[in-house]
């Protein structure tokens, strides 16, 4: 049984309202996000999800916000002994740009994504400004690209879920690790979206889907059972893990 230990690399950041994660609640409270990329390391196979921002401001308030240190793409790879061009596999959760802009200098990468965020990206509805293929052209160009159209196993040990929540095409990955199996949600929530407030418990809510999503009821349900079924629960942009180097 492979098992792998996971590595979250703050790639970036976004200041924004927190109402854009939490759906109905805490709108007009400034909230500070981390942007990571996930090393897991387990494999002779050298796997990334996600790749963060190209260019992401590094500075000592988003810092202190998120409690960790921001790094360029080289840096944080850096810190494992690891280069752009050392990825072999880079799995996306979805396709919006403060998780793919470094795509284009994985140049020996095989890129998993799910088909409907491709057509997405290609594609995109007014509201859908996050998505930008300028990001994607160079690995899409040179083939580099594997879509995916069902659950699927990528590796012994890393699964990857369909999940509809915060995209069309998000994807779930499932990584088993010796403290059990953890899972880094294919959607941008934090932790309080799997553990309300008592406030927001009372109302019967047992989550708290994202700000942005494609269904709020099939959120709330998928959001559900990916929690039921994690013994580590990674939301994709929880800075708890900011200042954490090493998970399972």
């Amino acid at each position: 049984m492979n098992q792998y230990k996971i590595h979250p690399i703050v790639m970036g950041t976004k200041v924004f309202d927190k109402g854009m994660m939490t759906y109905q609640h805490d709108y007009g409270k400034p909230y500070t996000i981390p942007i990571y990329s996930w090393y897991l390391e387990g494999n002779d196979k050298k796997v990334l999800v996600d790749t963060g921002e190209m260019r992401p401001i590094q500075s000592e308030d988003r810092e202190k916000s998120i409690g960790g240190k921001i790094y360029t793409f080289e840096e944080g790879l850096a810190r494992w002994n690891l280069s752009p061009e050392d990825i072999d596999i880079v799995i996306h959760t979805h396709l919006h740009n403060d998780h793919c802009e470094n795509d284009y200098k994985c140049v020996n990468a095989a890129f998993y994504v799910h088909q409907k965020e491709m057509e997405r990206i290609h594609n995109p509805h007014p509201l859908d400004f996050r998505y930008l293929e300028d990001y994607i052209e160079d690995v899409e160009e040179n083939g580099q690209i594997i879509t995916i159209t069902e659950d699927m196993e990528i590796l012994p040990g890393i699964n990857v879920m369909h999940t509809p929540v915060h995209t069309d095409g998000g994807l779930t990955i499932a990584v088993d690790t010796l403290e059990g199996k953890a899972i880094i949600t294919g959607f941008c929530v934090i932790m309080e979206n799997f553990f309300p407030p008592k406030k927001i418990k009372a109302m019967e809510m047992e989550v708290i889907p994202p700000g942005t999503h494609v269904n709020v009821y099939k959120a709330y349900d998928t959001m559900l059972k990916i929690k039921n079924m994690a013994d580590i629960l990674l939301p994709l942009h929880e800075s708890q893990f900011a200042s954490v180097d090493t998970i399972g």
